[in-house]
């Protein structure tokens, strides 16, 4: 039996839940939408926005069909939050290419955290790394594809 709450389950059962509980709302939303724009001015403001909502749709109810997406990007937001919070002392990053480079090492460090990586342990390892490893594999040392508990035990 699914409870009703979506928090913690797997994908399949996200996915089921979502398919009995928001499909209908989403259809009954869909409907009325459509139904609105046909009873008011095709010029008016309610009808812009109604166009847009339907034309964007697909997008819009894609995670109905899959349970492994999220509702919200809140999680998104939040990660890229230091980097709107720092925006204006970017002002003073020397160049457009230190800008550039501090937006690289903003990304790994919130990748990291993403990964469930402590950043700083993550990039004293790839700093540790980069120079003896070959850029064909540089892939190895992005946040999902290491390991930095196998990596602390050989160096120990």
């Amino acid at each position: 039996m699914l409870s009703a709450a979506p928090w913690g389950q797997p994908p399949e059962q996200r996915g089921l839940l979502r398919q009995r509980l928001a499909r209908p709302i989403m259809d009954d939303l869909a409907a009325f939408l459509d139904a609105s724009l046909a009873t008011i001015s095709g010029r008016s403001e309610l009808a812009k926005a109604i166009r847009y909502a339907r034309s964007r749709w697909t997008a819009l109810t894609c995670y109905l069909d899959d349970g492994t997406l999220e509702i919200s990007n809140n999680a998104a937001e939040r990660a890229i939050r230091p980097l709107a919070l720092g925006r204006k002392n970017y002002l003073f990053a020397g160049s457009d290419a230190g800008g550039e480079r501090a937006a690289a090492v903003y990304a790994l460090v919130e990748s990291a955290k993403l990964n469930g990586l402590d950043p700083e342990a993550y990039l004293l390892e790839v700093l540790g790394r980069i120079a003896d490893h070959p850029i064909n594999r540089i892939a190895e040392l992005l946040p999902w594809n290491i390991d930095l508990a196998s990596a602390v035990g050989a160096a120990a």
